[in-house]
């Protein structure tokens, strides 16, 4: 068993795993997500995504994928902290204050206040979270799971960044004969 407490020397790694449409987006224009379940999957085949959550100490999203996910008729699908990112929420609904904790400020500082409590992998979810992570230069490894629709539209993945970010491709896989899943790791140079 892992003890956060003697383990002050752990890597710090932020990742990404997330469905894509073909042209790039993570949501329909209408903020739906209906799509990323358009491929059978009749036997609940997990495409990675138990194998990689069972790596990492914590999940940090943003407001709008956390809103997302507590409106989702389901109970809480998560069973490590979760550091809701969000400078405009006071609090976090008292049906997940011990599940769920909020975070303000910037992002480095945010990191650091989450490595001081132990967790050092973390699973970064969320569109605007993402993009702001990969405009700090801040994620470590992407796997991005492609379905194969064009949806012409919605929430994009990526957005504008100051400089190119060079990945090289860890992995790639495909499920049920339809989803590509590519993982890719941030090369860094020095």
């Amino acid at each position: 068993m892992f003890d956060k407490t003697t383990h002050s020397f752990m890597e710090k790694k932020n990742s990404v795993f997330i469905g894509t449409s073909l042209d790039g987006y993570i949501a329909d224009k209408d903020g739906g997500l209906d799509w990323l379940d358009m491929i059978p999957n009749p036997d609940g085949e997990s495409m990675g995504y138990y194998e990689f959550t069972a790596n990492i100490d914590a999940l940090v999203m943003g407001r709008t994928t956390f809103e997302t996910v507590v409106g989702f008729d389901v109970e809480w699908p998560y069973t490590k902290p979760v550091f809701v990112l969000s400078n405009t929420m006071d609090s976090i609904p008292t049906s997940h204050e011990a599940k769920a904790f909020l975070v303000k400020g910037p992002l480095t500082d945010v990191l650091e206040q989450i490595h001081q409590k132990g967790y050092h992998h973390l699973y970064i979810d969320g569109g605007a979270t993402i993009q702001s992570f990969l405009r700090e230069d801040l994620i470590d490894e992407i796997i991005i799971t492609t379905i194969p629709i064009l949806l012409g539209g919605g929430h994009s993945l990526f957005g504008v960044l100051t400089k190119p970010l060079n990945f090289e491709l860890v992995e790639s896989k495909v499920f049920l004969n339809q989803l590509t899943c590519r993982h890719y790791r941030r090369k860094r140079h020095g």
